[in-house]
C-alpha cells in the first residue's frame, strides 16, 4: 500500500484565555485523499507572517517604521517573517481529524512578530503554515508503516488582528512588556532613585520628556 497523501487546512483560530501563557489555537484539519487508516502523525510546523500580502494605513506605516523603514523602502524591506515554530500530535483517524495547533504569543517588543502585531490597527493578517514530520499508517497485512512529510506541505489563513489584541488585553490588561539589558535597567533605576520617582513608568515618561525638550 502506498504512503498516504496528507492535506492540511487551517479552518479557524481562537485565543486561549486560561492557559499558563498566551497562545492562539489554530484549528488544523489533517485529511487523506483516500480512506486510509492513519495511526498517528507527528507534526512540526513553521508559521510565517506574509506581511507583503495586505494593505497598510498611514498610521500603520508610521508604527511599523521600526521594522520596515520608511514606506518608500517597503518594496525592498517588506518580506515575510517567521512568527514561531510549533508542533502537534495528530491521533488515529481514517479520513480526517481536527487538532489544535498552538502558536505562543509573546508581548516582548524586542520580538519582530510582536512589533508587527502591535503596529496593526484592524483587518486581517495573512499567515502561512509549513508542515514537516512523520506519518504512521496501516500498510499491507495490517503492518505499521512510516512516511516522511516534506516541507512542501502548507496551508494559509487570514487571522483577524483583533484576535491578537484581545489575547494581549486578556493576559496583560493595560500593560506592555519591555525587556531591557541589565546596564540600561541599572541606569533607569538610578535615575528613578536619584529623583525620587515612585514608579518606573513615571521615570520613563520624565526621561522621554527631558529628551524631547
Amino acid at each position: 500500500m502506498n504512503a498516504p497523501e496528507l492535506n492540511f487546512t487551517i479552518e479557524a483560530a481562537e485565543a486561549l484565555r486560561f492557559a499558563v501563557s498566551p497562545h492562539i489555537a489554530f484549528k488544523l484539519r489533517v485529511s487523506t485523499s483516500a480512506a486510509q487508516s492513519i495511526h498517528a502523525v507527528m507534526l512540526k510546523c513553521q508559521i510565517h507572517l506574509e506581511v507583503g500580502r495586505r494593505r497598510y494605513s498611514a498610521a500603520e506605516q508610521e508604527r511599523l517604521a521600526d521594522l520596515f523603514g520608511e514606506p518608500s523602502q517597503w518594496n525592498q524591506t517588506l518580506r515575510g517573517m517567521l512568527w514561531t515554530n510549533t508542533s502537534a500530535m495528530v491521533p488515529a483517524f481514517v479520513e480526517s481529524a481536527v487538532v489544535d495547533l498552538h502558536a505562543p504569543c509573546t508581548f516582548d517588543f524586542n520580538a519582530a512578530a510582536t512589533k508587527y502585531f502591535a503596529g496593526l490597527q484592524d483587518g486581517e493578517i495573512p499567515v502561512a503554515f509549513y508542515f514537516n514530520g512523520t506519518c504512521f499508517y496501516e500498510g499491507d497485512h495490517g503492518s505499521v508503516q512510516a512516511a516522511h512529510i516534506s516541507w512542501e506541505k502548507e496551508s494559509s489563513y487570514r487571522m483577524p488582528v483583533r484576535l491578537w489584541r484581545e489575547l494581549m488585553d486578556a493576559y496583560y490588561p493595560n500593560t506592555v512588556w519591555l525587556c531591557l539589558e541589565r546596564e540600561a535597567f541599572e541606569q533607569l533605576y538610578k535615575f528613578k532613585i536619584k529623583h525620587g520617582i515612585p514608579t518606573f513608568e513615571r521615570a520613563l515618561a520624565i526621561a522621554v520628556e527631558s529628551a524631547n525638550r
